[in-house]
């Protein structure tokens, strides 16, 4: 075969031949550098997924410091619950005592040779130990039934202030908070001399509170700081306002 056959088409071969490897290398060149913009971007997810798995690792740590921090809230609140219980107990006991709450003292020999009659004990206090006596039993209905009528009957007695605090307790252990705050504040504004005042305006913050209503919950718990300073509601009052940020 003749090489000079190819003549000018021989040449025109080995130039498009000649293109042809151009075009093959620069298209090699153009798919190596798109490969390693590929790879570049694989290491830069990667990185960012290590990151988002880390993210992740401590936002359930998290979670999980938050589940434990409201587990000991609610430790906290229910040991808050048996010490005012506890307090609540404490105080009905002592005004019991006050109003001659259980059997009478025995008398003495000598007064029952002497044939001494007992002193007969009043109406007031009967009813007012009848309504106590629902308290005790946890029978809400009929301590409320009990104490508005002592109140009703005996408006001007000495025990009306603790009368009207029992049946705000007794509407607070109901559930009814609305009637606690109203029966609170009654103690509050109509006996404010009264050894109630203070636990009354302590009890309607917490009523206030259940019901939600954080701002007016704190003036009543403020309210105890100012109008009575020596209080045993004082501490209770105090922490009360810190939890709530007012403190």
């Amino acid at each position: 075969m003749h090489l000079g056959g190819f003549g000018s088409n021989g040449k025109w071969g080995l130039a498009v031949l000649a293109l042809a490897l151009v075009a093959t290398s620069c298209t090699t060149t153009a798919e190596h550098r798109k490969l390693e913009r590929r790879v570049v971007d694989l290491q830069r997810s990667g990185a960012v997924g290590a990151a988002g798995g880390r993210l992740a690792d401590q936002g359930a740590q998290l979670d999980q410091l938050e589940a434990g921090i409201q587990a000991l809230q609610g430790r906290v609140e229910v040991l808050e619950h048996r010490v005012d219980t506890a307090l609540e107990e404490a105080r009905a006991a002592r005004l019991a005592a006050q109003a001659g709450e259980g059997s009478p003292s025995r008398p003495t020999q000598e007064t029952e040779s002497q044939g001494e009659e007992p002193v007969p004990v009043s109406a007031e206090i009967v009813e007012y130990r009848t309504a106590y006596a629902k308290w005790r039993a946890g029978d809400g209905p009929g301590c409320v039934e009990h104490f508005q009528k002592f109140v009703k009957t005996y408006p001007t007695s000495d025990h009306a202030d603790d009368a009207t605090y029992w049946m705000g307790d007794c509407y607070f252990k109901q559930g009814n908070f609305s009637a606690a705050v109203l029966r609170f504040d009654d103690v509050a504004r109509q006996y404010p001399g009264g050894n109630k005042a203070p636990d009354a305006l302590y009890r309607q913050g917490e009523a206030l509170l259940r019901m939600g209503h954080g701002e007016a919950a704190s003036q009543a718990f403020q309210k105890v700081l100012r109008d009575y300073p020596d209080s045993a509601r004082v501490p209770e009052a105090k922490r009360q306002l810190k939890l709530l940020g007012a403190g």
